[in-house]
């Protein structure tokens, strides 16, 4: 008889550690997809600059470029900066606590030439 009480305390011993663990686990799962989404957000970031900094290159509008490089979620969140050949692209990625989202903004930078023009 004793041996089952044992083992019944042990069970429940089980459990209460179980679900006190539990808030730990969903931190643990909520910093790993926040740490995901800056990673994806520094990617469409980089995307977006450089693909500004090409239409600057190629003599378009270095600005609308890295806007529109940009997914439809991000625009609202980016803030886009072009001048004599350097795009700059900041970005908030997403996040459950807006000043989160700001304190993991990220930065990206893309440098091109202009356009040389013929001069004949």
């Amino acid at each position: 008889m004793r041996a089952r009480a044992d083992l019944a305390r042990r069970r429940g011993q089980a459990s209460v550690e179980l679900i006190a663990a539990l808030p730990a686990l969903a931190l643990a799962a909520t910093l790993a997809v926040q740490l995901l989404l800056v990673g994806y957000s520094l990617t469409i970031a980089d995307g977006a600059a450089e693909a500004g900094a090409l239409a600057g290159a190629a003599g378009k509008n270095a600005r609308t470029a890295a806007r529109e490089a940009l997914p439809g979620w991000a625009r609202g969140r980016a803030r886009v900066s072009a001048d004599a050949g350097r795009v700059i692209v900041e970005l908030r990625p997403p996040a459950p606590i807006p000043a989160l989202g700001d304190a993991l903004a990220i930065t990206s930078e893309a440098w091109s030439r202009p356009p040389r023009e013929d001069r004949r």
